[in-house]
C-alpha cells in the first residue's frame, strides 16, 4: 500500500457513493484522482470536498460516448502525467423495476452502454498509458451479475458481461496490466451522496440481520478493496471477482 504515492487513477461515476468513497480512499492512500463523471454538480461538489485531501481534479463525462472517453483519458495523462489506475464504477439503473415485456430498448441499451461498453472503452483508450506504468484496472461489477430480483435484465446482464470482460481484458493486457473487478452486494450509500443530499441510511435491524457479516455494506468496504487490488499487494491477483457482500450470497434462505 505505501507504494501508491504519487500514482494516477481514473474514477468514473466518482461524484457519488462508491466511486467518491474511493476517491477519498485513494487520496488518502497518496495517489492523484481524477473524478470522472456525467452529474456537473455531483463531481463539482466531490471535487470541493475532497481538494484537502490531496491532488484531485474533475472532469464531466458521458462514459459511453467514446469521443468524451478518449478526451477524458488524454486529459487526465496531461493532468497527471501518466495513469497508472481505471476504476470503471459509473452505473446506470434506469431499467430497474421495468417487466421485460415493457422494457424499452433505447433503456435497454443505455443501461449496457454504461455499465457494461464504458468499461471497454476505457481499457481501450487508457491501456497504452497503463502499460507504461504496469497498472491495474478495476471493474465494479455487482453481485446481480449471479442472482437477479424480477424485472432486472437489462442491468444483470450488463453485469453480467462485466464480470466476463474482466477475466478476458486479464487475459490480453497481462502480464503487464491487471484485471479485477469488485462485486458488490447491498451497499447503502446514502451518506456519500453530494452534501446536499446525504442523510443517514434508513436501515432495518432485519435488513442487517440478512448478512452473516452482521451489517449492510458501506462504501469504504468497496474502497478499501479496490485500494487492495490496485496495490502492490495483489500483484499476483488478476482476472478475478470479488464477491463483496457480507456473505448475504452464501446463505440459504427459505421461506417459512
Amino acid at each position: 500500500m505505501a507504494k501508491l504515492d504519487r500514482r494516477v487513477a481514473l474514477i468514473t461515476g466518482a461524484g457519488s457513493g462508491i466511486g467518491r468513497a474511493m476517491a477519498a480512499r485513494f487520496l488518502d492512500a497518496g495517489m492523484a484522482v481524477a473524478i470522472v463523471e456525467h452529474d456537473r454538480a455531483a463531481g463539482r461538489d466531490a471535487l470541493g470536498e475532497l481538494a484537502d485531501r490531496g491532488e484531485v481534479c474533475f472532469e464531466p463525462c458521458d462514459v459511453a460516448d467514446e469521443a468524451a472517453v478518449k478526451r477524458v483519458v488524454r486529459k487526465v495523462v496531461k493532468w497527471g502525467g501518466r495513469l497508472d489506475v481505471v476504476v470503471n464504477n459509473a452505473g446506470y439503473f434506469g431499467a430497474f423495476e421495468t417487466p421485460v415485456e415493457q422494457l424499452r430498448l433505447a433503456e435497454w441499451r443505455r443501461t449496457l452502454d454504461v455499465n457494461l461498453t464504458a468499461a471497454f472503452l476505457f481499457a481501450k483508450h487508457a491501456t497504452r498509458h497503463l502499460r507504461k506504468s504496469r497498472g491495474a484496472i478495476v471493474n465494479v461489477s455487482s453481485t446481480r451479475a449471479a442472482m437477479s430480483e424480477p424485472d432486472t435484465e437489462a442491468y444483470a446482464a450488463s453485469k453480467g458481461g462485466l464480470s466476463a470482460l474482466t477475466h478476458a481484458l486479464a487475459i490480453s493486457l497481462g502480464p503487464e496490466v491487471r484485471v479485477n473487478a469488485i462485486a458488490p452486494g447491498w451497499i447503502a450509500t446514502d451518506a456519500w451522496r453530494p452534501r446536499g443530499k446525504r442523510k443517514p441510511p434508513r436501515l432495518r435491524p432485519k435488513d442487517h440481520d440478512q448478512h452473516p457479516a452482521g451489517r449492510v455494506g458501506r462504501p469504504e468496504d468497496v474502497a478499501e478493496c479496490a485500494l487492495y487490488l490496485v496495490s502492490e499487494a495483489a500483484s499476483f491477483m488478476t482476472g478475478q471477482v470479488l464477491t463483496l457482500d457480507g456473505g448475504m450470497t452464501r446463505k440459504m434462505i427459505y421461506v417459512p
